[in-house]
């Protein structure tokens, strides 16, 4: 929650904007010095106010509500750069939620890393009831993930956050990579 910030000073001083008359009294000077340190956050927050909306330059603690403004769940454990991208990102993560090309985007923008998809799934339409279906077996999907450094990687965060994306009944294997070395885990 903001609050007051100690020393902050503010633009626009009410004190200067009172009739001569008042400026000799105590009271009203500490009264209106005490408004000025209420309304100095304010009026700072409100001329940067471009800025708290953009997650790229937003104040850390403004990111969380920030992303549920584009209901975006945010997890507590992504560094400060990774929730920002994501939350930079999440309209168009929106738009391709459920697709390949939404699900290399956000392990993408998790990762750094190259993201590669092969699934099972195919979409089919027929004129006739009773059609074959699409596809071969039971529905999977395989995420394999080339980065730089495996051990910067949190694989089981990495994971959980693609169980979240890949829809409930589909089969999920992750093949974390690096870029020098074959694969470094599976699952």
């Amino acid at each position: 929650m903001r609050s007051g910030v100690p020393g902050l000073p503010t633009p626009v001083p009410i004190r200067e904007r009172l009739p001569a008359v008042y400026l000799d009294d105590d009271f009203t000077t500490r009264l209106t010095g005490a408004l000025d340190d209420v309304l100095a956050p304010i009026i700072l927050t409100l001329d940067c106010f471009a800025d708290y909306v953009d997650p790229r330059l937003a104040p850390e603690d403004f990111l969380t509500w920030l992303a549920d403004w584009v209901a975006f769940a945010v997890d507590e454990r992504w560094t400060t750069e990774q929730t920002r991208e994501l939350v930079a990102h999440a309209v168009e993560l929106h738009r391709w939620r459920g697709t390949k090309r939404g699900l290399v985007e956000h392990v993408r923008l998790l990762t750094g890393g190259e993201v590669d998809i092969a699934d099972s799934g195919l979409c089919a339409w027929s004129d006739r009831a009773g059609g074959p279906m699409p596809g071969d077996g039971p529905p999977q999907v395989v995420v394999r993930v080339r980065v730089d450094n495996i051990e910067r990687l949190d694989q089981r965060r990495l994971r959980e956050a693609i169980v979240e994306i890949v829809p409930a009944h589909v089969r999920l294997t992750v093949e974390v990579v690096s870029s020098a070395n074959g694969p470094a885990s599976g699952g």
